[in-house]
């Protein structure tokens, strides 16, 4: 996650300092998001600092220990305009955890133990659908409401990928399922790497005379 652009656009509104950012970047991003932590905060303005897009000044207090400022330079306004004019790719490309639950429980051949992955992730996507409409509601910025009305949508294209992996796994009696683990069963009696193939692990002579 690009968290360095979103710092360097808060700072583009004038210098500030940690806490300050911290509590800038949860306001603005809204509560989907989560707390920021704020030992990644500064690891990510030490590196800021080090790439000369924000410079830091340290200021004395009173009573409190000396307070560090952060303000953008040209190099980050700069940086910063070239992040917003490019478009995001996705993260992490098309890899989900679910994904490969989806794929193993198809695998196993079982219909009642893709029944249940199904019907766990159903509500745990259904619990999280009323807890963002709830905080959209409540919402007062309308940039958190947009970003949790997104989060929403995110949830509802999920839930509709439930509905599908039901209709094409669980929609013909178990034929589907019993020809998947079918096929797994003869990759790996054919796979020479596998042990239904003879291959012995190790290298003692006489356990493979064995």
């Amino acid at each position: 996650m690009a968290i360095q652009h979103a710092v360097l656009a808060l700072l583009a509104g004038g210098p500030s300092h940690g806490y300050q950012l911290k509590g800038a970047f949860e306001a603005a991003v809204g509560p989907q998001w989560g707390p920021l932590n704020i030992g990644h905060l500064y690891q990510i303005l030490d590196r800021l600092s080090r790439d000369d897009l924000v410079v830091a000044e340290r200021q004395p207090q009173p009573i409190k220990p000396d307070r560090v400022v952060y303000e953008i330079t040209p190099a980050g306004r700069a940086e910063l305009a070239r992040w917003l004019a490019e478009p995001s790719p996705r993260s992490g490309g098309f890899r989900d955890d679910f994904f490969l639950k989806v794929t193993a429980a198809a695998r196993s051949g079982s219909a009642a133990t893709v029944r249940a992955v199904l019907s766990n992730q159903r509500g745990h996507l259904l619990r999280e659908l009323r807890n963002l409409d709830g905080l959209r509601r409540a919402a007062e910025d309308p940039v958190v409401g947009l970003l949790l009305t997104a989060a929403s949508r995110h949830v509802t294209a999920d839930l509709s990928f439930v509905d599908d992996a039901e209709a094409v796994l669980l929609g013909d009696e178990g034929q589907l399922l019993t020809r998947l683990a079918t096929s797994t069963a003869d990759q790996s009696a054919t796979d020479p790497g596998s042990a239904g193939a003879g291959r012995v692990s190790g290298s003692d002579p006489e356990r493979a005379a064995g």
